[in-house]
């Protein structure tokens, strides 16, 4: 490798880097699910109004919380987990687990709950969960779950609410 050829490769990996940076800064990559229709739609400013700004930028512009920082990752009483957009219940308590990555994760969705896109961002593909009714982003499925499915829904905590079963 020649000089010059250090120096270019080295100024690409910057730009590849600033690139990337500059996506993750306006939120993430375009909405893959700007073309798909939800019963529940709101503004921005009504999406703003409602929910916290982590949860803004979690549910609405795709964001990831830090690991380790949502109190419903040490949830473990029975009950319902519900978008915290439109409360469309989404996990149940029945399928959740300890997955050690920091995020609260389930092995299954409630039936009809969510819906899943393809995320090519951060040069590679993973495949996003939203919530069916409003489309906000949730977290991705990744295949190294427990049995019975052998998925892990790694989910943003504050992108849920929990509600405790009634006995």
């Amino acid at each position: 490798m020649t000089r010059r050829d250090f120096l270019w490769s080295g100024a690409a990996g910057v730009a590849l880097l600033a690139g990337t940076a500059a996506m993750l800064r306006m939120g993430g990559p375009p909405d893959a699910r700007a073309a798909e229709t939800f019963e529940v739609t709101k503004t921005e400013a009504e999406w703003r109004a409602i929910l916290s700004d982590a949860a803004f930028n979690v549910l609405r512009k795709e964001g990831t919380e830090y690991p380790g920082t949502s109190p419903l990752l040490n949830e473990h009483r029975k009950g319902t987990f519900a978008c915290a957009g439109c409360e469309l219940p989404v996990y149940s308590s029945q399928t959740k687990f300890d997955s050690g990555t920091g995020w609260p994760s389930f092995w299954q969705e409630i039936p009809n709950a969510v819906g899943t896109t393809q995320d090519r961002s951060l040069g590679m593909t993973r495949t996003e969960v939203h919530c069916r009714r409003c489309g906000g982003h949730l977290g991705h499925v990744f295949d190294d779950g427990p049995p019975p499915t052998g998925l892990r829904h790694c989910i943003n905590g504050v992108a849920l609410t929990f509600k405790p079963a009634t006995a």
